[in-house]
């Protein structure tokens, strides 16, 4: 199963690799594929040049209107934490997933982050639930899967307790993903085709097409391709992956709008399995281009879907809009990965043996089906009551989400790092479905108190209807929930000079369920109960008009019920309990300043975490793992005057010391990274030219990324290497 050009790591060498040397991979791995990006570098050689400027890395100052929830409000007037990262970032970085995007805020973590399977994040120490905690053209999404970016527009991050915007989703935030539109203005055109190579040798070539035909134009369409070779920096984790996109509106009168898309994705990617403990002991950073656990008879991950929605928009008298949505989604999984599992050398769950030689399992789950089905109705218009004005929304939501999993799964001994052996390949363990139906019926409303005063409200009534059960044999554990919440929000913000200051509560609803792994949990697929967070918020902030500063500041309390898993090291099973609050209390300070030249941004947070009112098992410690103390990044560009449309930009990122084990024994030091990029924008022959040439760990500094834990097992993953990365941009 391995190329015949790159034979694979042999076991004793993968063993050896734990604290062996950082190895470098060898210098092909900078040659590059011209088969792939032939036609844009084609594209260079087209007459003389001249320059036309960039438009400047930022996070967009128009608020995230689909995930807050208040319409078009400049973020700078909004009396909630949000980010809105714009199309031209996520190019400049080169973002391949939601990760690489957030992750240029100081709010977002990795939590579990796997290189080769679907992002898992946290925002304000909070880990993001994958089937409530995302969005797509603001409606419900499940991010089990690994979702694309080549045909979006821009990333939305709502950041707090988000019951107004969801009826049920984790505390922290919310991600919504906006997908690229047909041009709105009549004659306009999209044409252009990318190119990039790395990190390590992965090659991709992309499409973006789009334009406006018909009578009086009154049609408009954008078309997205991509195609990758998936061979990163991580040796043996090999792949591909592709994307056909289609979005579409009909102008059908000046006052009705019709707006429809779809995308196919594809992605095919042999599986990354953390490091761990040595016993109780931190090991040193290893070299981070290792597949620890890939063998000769380990198979990739395979992820499908397809998603679409279509959107009717119609304007009403006295200026009030109406607008009905579906969105549908249907995913397809083969989850596949060879996992090193560890021992019970810990009070509290699983570590490697202090020898290194980790047991191999063959972890297999083929065919898992998720769907999801999303109908909205809302109208949003202006009114005045007594002295008062009044933007109201209302709107009403049916929504549904079904896993239908195989009977079951595999998870079957394949000896270990020193002796492994082809496994047996017959499932074994109970699978779980899982049927969720809600109706929501939601109120927002900005009341214009004084022209430099607002009170914001929001209220969600949610009537869920929830059950899981194993479909091996059917009928067994079956367990259901049913129930209604309702979840406020209320804030006050006023203007005073150019600062606007804000103070907001609210609540947010949260499912609670042990996870399907039936090897791993005494209650696989459990409904523990659906209960609220909470969260305060007080901010000020001042936008930078021109050149010169900005900057923001706030501090956030979040209540959440407490879901843990105590692990059980007589009998490797671990139990999930609802038990006990974990309270998050942080501050997030953001400054920048900026003139012809320069642009230089900065963005810190500092969270305390803590864990409370434990009754069954307090030996859980009383702060969360894998939560770092405090984040920063940072940012400084500067554009070449003298060569119009030259930029280069030197970025930061610095995350604090985490706890690795409950009792605080065992912490992850603190870790810094510098990326060093390169952007140069000009024209050959009337065609625009975009190149890029970035470094991401400059420094090529080795540490550990992030300490998560999961099933009972201790996990470590490093920090990528210094890597290189080359894009070109052609748009004609």
């Amino acid at each position: 199963m391995f190329p015949a050009s790159r034979p694979a790591i042999t076991l004793k060498e993968n063993v050896m690799a734990f604290f062996s040397p950082f190895s470098r991979r060898s210098s092909d791995h900078c040659a590059f594929r011209a088969t792939h990006i032939a036609s844009a570098v084609a594209l260079l050689a087209l007459g003389s040049a001249h320059a036309q400027s960039l438009t400047e890395i930022t996070i967009t100052d128009t608020a995230p209107a689909q995930v807050s929830g208040f319409g078009d409000v400049p973020l700078s007037q909004a009396p909630f934490s949000a980010v809105s990262i714009d199309q031209q970032t996520l190019q400049d970085i080169g973002a391949q997933r939601v990760s690489d995007a957030l992750r240029l805020d100081a709010s977002v973590a990795d939590s579990y982050n796997s290189p080769a399977y679907w992002d898992m994040l946290s925002v304000r120490g909070y880990t993001l639930d994958n089937r409530y905690n995302y969005r797509r053209e603001g409606l419900p999404i499940s991010a089990e899967t690994m979702i694309p970016m080549d045909n979006k527009e821009r990333i939305e991050l709502f950041k707090g307790s988000s019951g107004i915007q969801a009826g049920t989703s984790a505390p922290g935030g919310l991600v919504n993903y906006v997908v690229k539109r047909p041009p709105s203005a009549k004659g306009e055109t999209i044409r252009s085709v990318s190119a990039s190579y790395g990190p390590g040798k992965s090659s991709s070539t992309g499409l973006d097409l789009g334009g406006r035909f018909g009578q009086d134009q009154a049609l408009g369409y954008r078309f997205n391709v991509t195609y990758e070779d998936l061979d990163p920096y991580i040796q043996n984790t090999e792949g591909h992956r592709k994307l056909f996109a289609l979005a579409m509106d009909w102008r059908i009168t000046p006052d009705s709008k019709l707006e429809w898309e779809i995308e196919r994705s594809e992605r095919q990617q042999f599986g990354v399995n953390g490091y761990s403990l040595l016993g109780n002991v931190l090991p040193a950073p290893v070299d981070g281009t290792r597949n620890l656990t890939r063998q000769a008879w380990s198979v990739p991950g395979v992820f499908e879907g397809t998603t679409g929605s279509v959107r009717f928009k119609q304007n009403l008298e006295g200026g009030w809009l109406w607008t009905t949505q579906y969105g549908g989604q249907r995913l397809k999984t083969d989850d596949n990965l060879t996992f090193a599992w560890g021992s019970n050398l810990l009070p509290l769950g699983l570590s490697f043996p202090i020898d290194q030689d980790a047991t191999l399992y063959d972890f297999r789950s083929l065919n898992e089906k998720r769907m999801s089905d999303t109908l909205q109705t809302e109208v949003t218009g202006d009114a005045t009551w007594g002295s008062f004005n009044h933007r109201i929304s209302v709107g009403l939501q049916r929504s549904r989400l079904l896993d239908r999993l195989p009977p079951k799964q595999a998870w079957n001994y394949a000896g270990s790092l020193n002796t492994s052996s082809a496994p047996d390949q017959t499932p074994v363990y109970a699978n779980a479905n899982r049927s969720e139906y809600a109706t929501e019926l939601s109120f927002k409303d900005r009341v214009t108190l004084a022209p430099m005063t607002s009170l914001w409200l929001g209220l969600r009534h949610v009537k869920y209807d929830r059950s899981s059960e194993q479909n091996d044999p059917l009928g067994n554990n079956r367990s259901t929930i049913e129930g209604s919440a309702t979840s406020p929000w209320l804030a006050l913000s006023t203007q005073l000079h150019e600062k606007v200051i804000y103070i907001s509560h609210g609540y947010g609803l949260e499912q609670f369920v042990t996870p399907n792994a039936s090897a791993s949990f005494t209650n696989p697929g459990e409904q523990l109960g659906v209960k609220k967070s909470s969260q305060t918020e007080v901010g000020i902030r001042q936008a930078r008009k021109g050149h010169g500063f900005d900057w923001s500041a706030s501090a956030f309390h979040i209540v959440r019920p407490l879901a843990y898993d105590f692990f059980d090291t007589n009998t490797w099973m671990s139990t999930r309990y609802l038990d006990g609050k974990q309270n998050h209390t942080g501050v997030d300070v953001g400054l920048g300043w900026h003139n012809a030249a320069w642009t230089i941004n900065g963005q810190a947070q500092i969270v305390k975490a803590r864990i409370s009112d434990v009754e069954r098992h307090p030996e859980i410690g009383n702060r969360p793992l894998n939560v770092p103390s405090y984040t920063l990044r940072a940012l400084a560009q500067y554009r070449f005057a003298n060569v119009p449309g030259l930029r280069t930009s030197l970025r930061l990122s610095h995350e604090g010391a985490r706890r690795v084990t409950e009792d605080g024994s065992i912490n992850l030091p603190s870790w810094t990274t510098l990326d060093f990029a390169t952007h140069y924008d000009t024209r050959i022959d009337g065609t625009r030219m975009q190149w890029t040439l970035a470094i991401d760990n400059l420094a090529d500094h080795h540490y550990w990324r992030e300490s998560p834990k999961q099933f009972g097992h201790y996990y470590l993953y490093p920090g990528a290497p210094r890597t290189v990365r080359v894009g070109v941009k052609a748009s004609f």
